[in-house]
């Protein structure tokens, strides 16, 4: 087209070419435009139009599972709320009434953790803080970073009814928690008891296993000999032997009870014969061990010569009675030798030293015998005054002492002339340990008392949630095996935890019995206390007011353990769900994969427990967001990227972009280098959007034209749009979005820039207005702008959104649009392939032309004739086709070859032809004959043929004319 440096009687024409004309700016400036757009719809009402829009059609429900509020987002929170924005926007201009209500979680140990380090940056004792002083100080941080983490959702452009937010601090929220914690202890589900949960001596509370995180440590390993007193074989195989055992945690050694073997394992007594003299082994010491780790022991011991004395089944074992090797020093009690189906000979001797107060297997072992669970560990992580020898120490600190007491009691026990008990030798293991998420340091497992739900018993609360399961769509399909083997295997929930800020498990226990009082008229006046004044009335009123005049609240203990958070957010769908326009069962859940432990499983036991239903109909996990280099983010390593950063230097549709091109089934990477690429798919988008715009300008209703007359290329193009659109609705009924952007993104740049757009180009900018080619042209354009605005704006929700108020003006949205749906006479597959065959050819004849213009021969292609060989076939199978249209130059002739195998077609079965066959060329290009146009820039020979307009050619003489 003409530009700056075009003569002047280039210029003469200028204003009769229909160059594109729109207000919609090349740069989308989105850091200052996107906040103008925001205020916009807050002006106009749009959160509530929408609502309005939404009456009386099905409903979709998202439930949205609350983030913690005590801090700025970060990208995890960006993603997640962003995919659920698309999700929703996308059921909602599929024909849903979508009502999205976020939440958050305002209650538990990152909040109190938060205002615990003010606290001890200001020299304050937490201890010394009334708990309604400092429960008022935990409601007022959760509010404050509920309103800035509101802000900064809606700033990416999250739609949602962020004033009617829920919250789990809210009073009726709190008093629905009260009430499902109520509805478990009125069906028998909770009940405390003493069983190990994971304990933070840190914080000084059990924790869940969401809560947990783990991270490679290094620990003491010992092997330790148990001394056999009461020998059940019949041979007397194990007497003067000592069972062997190994473990990583040598601060569990005072609470040992018992040791586990496997009863289909084969065992062996060995004599020691020779040790390095390193090794703490005594000469001549007989020790059992599994037979498949003789080899092992003995190096990690240091015994070089060995004898096997005896090779005997694990189920003889059975009866077999050791001594506690610090027996004489406090520890006088026996040490039964117990069956496990848990045990291996993976590691260790194949005999496992169990401390049921601290391990899941060594308490329900112990327990199936009748031995009791000794509390020797404070809350602290402090070995209680009780202990022997060992009152007082850390247990992360007791390694050495535990390892100096068994090396004495090897000394003593051996000079006695017993058979060895104590330490055997000393070692080290780097393993992966869990640590608490929050203080970032390792936890132990502690038996204390807690209350628990039952997953099994009357209640069958385990079973019927598998079976629940069975009815839920999971996407990636892989995430369902995840969360049902964490169902099958989890243990009972323990869901109290022994912290001040929480909504509490308002249960009484009486005295006499230690029965918990399950009583509904207790726990509905409970409720309703809540619902009034908030959980702070549990620690505020008498217990009278909800015990009633018929009990004496001296003969009660009120607990006032917390509820665990994962209980709290697992019990949303009962405050938030079921209400107007809000489906329970929720159609979706959709969190981080991590969630399986979390969210996604407090929330189905929650439901199941109370409803014998799960609370979703599917699942939607996605991967964790990590750097460029496949690394965590990190303030040491400075490769955070935090949402505020990108929507300040990008643009929150930039972010947005960066979402639906990554595959969130995985795990995520982003950087400056991804963002940037991102800019770059932002840019040819919004490229596309401005040609469309600008070559609609003026176009109204009356130029369309009826499908039925379009042109082939129209209705192939319609064809395109139609896959497209049906690629669009499976995700909008599968939820698996993943893909869909980025075929978009290549239908915009491979279909309609780099091929449509250019060959119509001419017929835009030149034709006649009302000529069939232009108009039918721009009927496609406009249904193109249409499709793309609404296929792209629960993406790029602001870009769209300028894009077409660029057309409609600002009292539209296209937010209030329902996606276009193409119409089933779009679809024509022979159609498809023969242009596929056609797009095939014309690649061929531009890399032709590439070369020309390389090589000078032309300089653009538009000075190009070009001569295209084909067999008759072929002809036939092109026939009607504008070749010089189509491959954009000014000539075009086809050259029939008579006797040639097609090169373009596929054929089943190669043409017979009558002698040898000739040559099949490839295009041929020439210098076109003629002179060029100045107002399309065609070279023809009928330039120079019109008096009055000697520059055009005739087309363009007809179009200048009319216009005049």
């Amino acid at each position: 087209m003409p530009d700056q440096n075009s003569s002047d009687t280039q210029d003469r024409y200028r204003e009769t070419v229909f160059l594109p004309r729109t207000s919609f700016p090349m740069r989308g400036g989105l850091p200052t435009r996107e906040p103008q757009t925001l205020a916009r719809w807050k002006e106009i009402g749009l959160d509530e139009k929408i609502i309005e829009a939404g009456q009386g059609k099905p409903v979709f429900t998202l439930h949205d599972g609350p983030p913690y509020a005590n801090g700025h987002l970060h990208i995890g929170h960006a993603l997640n709320k962003i995919l659920k924005d698309v999700i929703n926007r996308a059921q909602r201009m599929n024909g849903a009434r979508v009502r999205y209500v976020p939440g958050w979680d305002c209650h538990g140990l990152p909040i109190e953790w938060r205002v615990e380090e003010e606290y001890r940056k200001a020299g304050r004792d937490k201890d010394a803080v009334p708990i309604l002083q400092f429960r008022a100080e935990c409601r007022e941080y959760a509010r404050k970073w509920v309103e800035i983490q509101s802000e900064e959702f809606q700033r990416l452009g999250v739609q949602g009814e962020w004033q009617n937010r829920y919250a789990t601090m809210d009073f009726g929220s709190e008093a629905a928690i009260v009430d499902e914690i109520g509805k478990f202890l009125l069906n028998g589900g909770l009940y405390r008891g003493l069983r190990p949960v994971m304990w933070s001596p840190v914080e000084k509370t059990a924790l869940a296993e969401a809560e947990i995180e783990y991270h490679d440590v290094t620990s003491t390993t010992i092997y330790v000999a148990f001394p056999i007193e009461n020998d059940p074989t019949p041979g007397q195989a194990l007497q003067g032997v000592s069972a062997a055992i190994w473990t990583t945690t040598p601060w569990t050694i005072p609470a040992n009870r018992a040791i586990a073997y496997g009863p289909e394992i084969a065992y062996v007594v060995l004599r020691a014969d020779e040790m390095t003299p390193e090794s703490l082994v005594p000469i001549g010491a007989r020790l059992l061990v599994a037979e498949d780790r003789v080899e092992d022991f003995c190096q990690a011991t240091g015994i070089v010569e060995h004898h096997v004395l005896y090779t005997l089944p694990g189920e003889a074992l059975e009866g077999t009675i050791c001594a506690h090797p610090l027996r004489g020093c406090g520890y006088e009690f026996d040490v039964p030798m117990l069956p496990g189906d848990f045990v291996t000979t993976d590691a260790g001797t194949g005999l496992v030293h169990m401390a049921p107060a601290h391990g899941q297997d060594d308490f329900l072992l112990t327990r199936q015998y009748g031995i009791e669970v000794p509390e020797l560990v404070q809350d602290d992580g402090t070995y209680a005054p009780w202990v022997p020898h060992f009152a007082g120490v850390h247990v992360f600190k007791a390694a050495d002492p535990v390892c100096a007491a068994l090396t004495e009691a090897m000394q003593r026990w051996t000079a006695n002339g017993d058979a060895p008990a104590g330490l055997l030798a000393c070692g080290s293991v780097t393993h992966s340990y869990p640590h608490s998420w929050r203080s970032r340091k390792p936890i132990i497992f502690r038996a204390t008392p807690q209350w628990f739900i039952r997953m099994d018993g009357e209640q069958h609360l385990r079973a019927k949630a598998l079976e629940a399961l069975q009815d839920v769509t999971f996407v990636p399909e892989m995430a369902r095996n995840r969360l049902t083997s964490m169902i099958e295997q989890r243990p009972d929930w323990c869901i109290s935890r022994q912290r001040a800020w929480g909504v509490p498990i308002a249960v009484f226990v009486q005295k006499s019995t230690g029965e918990v009082l399950r009583d509904p008229a207790v726990m509905q006046r409970v409720v309703d206390a809540v619902r009034e004044h908030g959980a702070d009335i549990w620690y505020s009123a008498d217990p009278a007011s909800f015990l009633g005049p018929d009990r004496d609240p001296a003969e009660y203990e009120q607990v006032f353990d917390i509820v665990d958070v994962w209980f709290e957010s697992g019990s949303t769908h009962s405050f938030v769900l079921g209400q107007d326009g809000l489906n329970f069962p929720a159609d979706l859940y959709l969190e981080g994969s991590d969630q399986h432990r979390g969210w996604f499983q407090s929330s189905l036991l929650e439901s199941v427990g109370t409803r014998g239903i799960s609370p979703f109909k599917a699942v939607v996990t996605n991967g964790f967001v990590l750097d460029e280099q496949g690394r965590k983010m990190s303030k040491s390593l400075g490769n955070v990227i935090a949402p505020v950063d990108v929507t300040e230097k990008l643009g929150a549709d930039i972010l947005r972009l960066w979402v639906v091109n990554s595959d969130t089934n995985e795990d995520l990477r982003i950087g400056n280098e991804i963002l940037k690429q991102q800019g770059e798919l932002y840019r040819r988008l919004r490229n596309t959007l401005r040609w469309l715009l600008g070559a609609l300008d003026g176009f109204t209703p009356e130029e369309a034209v009826p499908y039925n007359e379009l042109p082939e290329l129209e209705r192939y193009v319609l064809h395109r749009l139609f896959e497209l659109g049906g690629l669009v609705n499976r995700a909008v009924q599968t939820h698996q979005w993943v893909g869909v952007y980025p075929t978009l993104h290549g239908f915009c740049t491979t279909d309609l820039s780099a091929f449509y757009f250019d060959v119509r180009k001419d017929a835009i900018y030149c034709d006649a207005p009302d000529s069939l080619r232009r108009r039918a042209a721009r009927t496609v354009l406009d249904i193109l702008h249409r499709a793309l605005c609404t296929w792209l704006a629960p993406v790029l929700v602001f870009t769209a959104e300028e894009a077409w108020n660029a057309r409609f003006g600002e009292a539209e949205s296209v937010h209030l649009q329902p996606f276009l749906e193409p119409e089933e006479a779009w679809f024509d597959a022979d159609l498809a392939e023969r242009w596929a065959d056609l797009r095939a050819v014309r690649r061929i004849v531009t890399t032709e032309l590439e070369g020309a213009r390389r090589s000078g021969a032309i300089g653009s292609s538009l000075e190009a004739r070009i001569t295209l060989p084909l067999t008759e076939k072929e002809s036939a199978a092109f026939s009607n086709v504008d070749w010089a249209e189509l491959a954009i130059v000014s000539q075009a002739d086809v050259e029939i070859l008579t006797n040639a195998r097609s090169i373009y077609l596929n054929e089943a079965e190669p043409e017979t032809l009558p002698g040898a066959p000739e040559a099949h060329g490839g295009p041929l290009v020439h210098q076109a004959d003629g002179e060029k146009c100045l107002r399309c820039w065609r070279v023809l020979p009928e330039v120079g043929t019109h008096d009055q307009h000697p520059g055009l050619c005739l087309r363009c003489v007809a179009v200048v004319e009319a216009q005049s």
